[in-house]
């Protein structure tokens, strides 16, 4: 794990849409996910890009990998940042609409 906190903020986007379709779908092994993400991204992403995602977002206590089962599935640490983003996503679209 990270010695330090890392925000969802800090992330790449391909981190933050890992956690997204972890969250939609619940425990998946890298496959699935990785062809959530092709259907997603127009120019594709390489598989060898979302294990190595993956990994990160392991390192950074987002996300557990099942030794058993080789599923990953979201921490609640994870399922915090999300919140947080969609909290803060809902306010800055709010706050977009005032003048």
């Amino acid at each position: 794990m990270s010695s330090r906190t890392v925000s969802l903020a800090d992330l790449s986007a391909t981190h933050r849409d890992l956690l997204w379709v972890l969250s939609q779908t619940g425990p998946s092994e890298s496959g699935p996910l990785h062809h959530a993400l092709i259907d997603y991204y127009t120019d594709g992403i390489d598989h060898t890009r979302v294990c190595t995602v993956l990994e990160e977002l392991v390192e950074h206590d987002y996300v557990t990998k099942q030794p058993t089962d080789s599923q990953y599935r979201l921490t609640e640490s994870g399922r915090r940042a999300l919140a947080a983003r969609q909290a803060w996503q809902a306010d800055t679209n709010t706050e977009g609409g005032r003048e």
